[in-house]
């Protein structure tokens, strides 16, 4: 066991100097090869945390923080659950759910169950069914918001801030070493995992117009990667934030990791850097335990 543990101190060293830097000291379960080459990716900002642990398996520019758009609604998933007045309850939207940006699935006047516009809000990362569970909350928007950072202050999240609880926001800040422990933390909930793993949601409204919600994350529908499993993710984008992703993912062993990406170059980047550094992980270290 020592001379397992310096073998990956040395490596932890080596690579660290070449862009990629590894877990903690304590986890001795893991090993990280030698003779790993670097993974490429156009990410400005990442890192991959081990899903059930705080061990970082890689980061860089991971503590710098940036706007974190959509990926906000995990927040904002993460308190409406504290306050959700019950799936059944019938909400009807209204004028001040009216938000600019992004497509509008939800219209004035639809009368909808608080359990659509949940799944609407993380499948479709619609804002305005967004910013009508945090109406639907009881709560005013100020101190929806309000909660929203007692919260990211609970989960010790020092560099994370929210604005808004949609993510249009450039205030709504975070890091991708922080993104990844909000996202431990809300995929552990039942209800957020099952709606971020569903490619396609569908329902109809009290009046019987029928809705089709699609997601916005393409690796539940992307069958040239069948080593992956999806088990939980959320997108983001806006101009300040450029294209981000954060997702939970499975190997064909059975072992999970949480990955970010911050900013990357395009839509589709975004899918391709969460992959690559997935794949980086379970290809280069050895789970010894």
């Amino acid at each position: 066991m020592f001379w397992t543990i310096i073998t990956n101190l040395i490596a932890i060293i080596f690579f660290s100097f070449q862009g990629v830097p590894a877990i903690s000291t304590g986890a001795d379960s893991l090993v990280l090869k030698t003779g790993v080459p670097a993974v490429k990716i156009s990410a400005e900002k990442s890192a991959v945390l081990m899903a059930d642990d705080h061990f970082f398996l890689f980061t860089d520019n991971a503590d710098e923080p940036q706007p974190i758009a959509s990926i906000t609604k995990l927040m904002t998933a993460l308190v409406f659950l504290d306050y959700n007045p019950g799936w059944e309850t019938t909400y009807i939207i209204t004028e001040a759910d009216k938000v600019e940006g992004g497509r509008l699935n939800l219209f004035l006047g639809d009368e909808v169950k608080i359990k659509d516009m949940f799944y609407t809000s993380l499948v479709a990362s619609d804002n305005g069914a967004t910013l009508a569970l945090v109406h639907a909350s009881g709560l005013s928007e100020s101190e929806f918001i309000s909660k929203m950072n007692e919260r990211a202050a609970d989960l010790g999240l020092k560099q994370t801030s929210f604005r808004d609880p949609v993510g249009l926001s450039e205030y709504n800040l975070s890091t991708a070493r922080e993104v990844a422990l909000m996202a431990q933390t809300a995929f552990k909930r039942e209800e957020i995992r099952d709606a971020t793993t569903k490619s396609v949601y569908e329902f109809t409204t009290v009046s019987g117009r029928d809705k089709r919600m699609e997601s916005t994350d393409n690796l539940l529908s992307d069958s040239g990667d069948r080593k992956l499993r999806v088990l939980g993710g959320k997108t983001g984008y806006t101009e300040r934030a450029g294209y981000c992703f954060v997702g939970r993912l499975q190997n064909e062993a059975g072992k999970e990791v949480i990955s970010v990406v911050l900013n990357c170059q395009d839509k589709n980047g975004r899918f391709k850097d969460t992959k690559s550094l997935a794949n980086w992980v379970f290809t280069n270290y050895s789970w010894s335990k």
